[in-house]
């Protein structure tokens, strides 16, 4: 770091809200999470109840039918709704996915184009929520459909 540079804030993730953390992560102040890289995961974007991830389907998420893996649709869908409960989380909460039932609609390729998840919270309780995620493709047609409970805890 040279003298001109000063460094960059340190985070104090427990004072933080989830929102205020994966807008962090969005903005690169934080890491991604890992599978975000795995995956090719691009555009995390939100806001309080409601997050988006955008992929652009490449023959490396196909399963032996030549198709994107239901395993990746299944992740996209997971980290929209799981994560849009994450952003309704106050300092100091936490959350785990409790199930995630899945519905495959139409089947996703590299034709499909920029495949879109979005994800919002049907409903917040003080220790449970729901919420739904819904993938598109590059045309705007629904692709797959899934609902998710979580469990909150301090």
């Amino acid at each position: 770091m040279t003298e001109t540079q000063t460094p960059a804030p340190e985070l104090d993730l427990a004072a933080m809200s989830g929102l205020e953390v994966l807008m962090a992560m969005r903005d690169g102040l934080l890491p991604a999470a890992p599978i975000a890289q795995t995956l090719g995961m691009v555009n995390f974007d939100g806001e309080h109840g409601s997050i988006s991830v955008e992929l652009d389907p490449e023959h490396r998420h196909y399963n032996p039918l030549g198709t994107v893996h239901g395993g990746v649709i299944s992740t996209l869908l997971d980290t929209a709704a799981g994560c849009s409960v994450h952003s309704t989380l106050g300092p100091g909460e936490g959350y785990t996915s409790l199930d995630l039932t899945v519905k495959f609609l139409r089947p996703a390729t590299v034709d499909s184009g920029r495949l879109r998840a979005v994800g919002r919270v049907i409903q917040r309780g003080r220790r449970t929520a729901l919420a739904e995620a819904q993938l598109f493709d590059g045309r705007g047609k629904l692709v797959a459909h899934a609902t998710s409970s979580c469990m909150i805890f301090a």
